[in-house]
């Protein structure tokens, strides 16, 4: 009787939690490349190839994450002085 007890709280769990699971696409700009960088790390240092994929994860998404707010910026940099190019120095007549 106790078991079927927790087989209902556990469904009940699992349907509370699904929405929050399944919200949508996730962006993981990074973190393959990362997980894979920090899988073979840890595994050559000491056997903890899934401490470091989950630590490549977050890094490798925190630098894309970096690059791609510098990209903006540098674009918007772009576009303010496509829209006023600095005057130009004109040269000067000497007698």
């Amino acid at each position: 009787m106790k078991s079927r007890a927790y087989l209902v709280a556990a469904a009940v769990l699992a349907a509370a939690l699904a929405p929050a699971i399944s919200v949508g696409p996730a962006e993981a700009k990074g973190c393959i490349k990362g997980a894979i960088v920090g899988g073979v790390a840890g595994h050559y240092a000491g056997h903890h190839a899934l401490t470091g994929a989950i630590g490549g994860c977050i890094i490798g998404h925190h630098v894309a994450h970096v690059a791609e707010e510098k990209k903006k910026q540098d674009a918007a940099a772009a576009a303010a002085a496509a829209k006023n190019p600095a005057p130009t120095a004109t040269p000067t007549q000497t007698p």
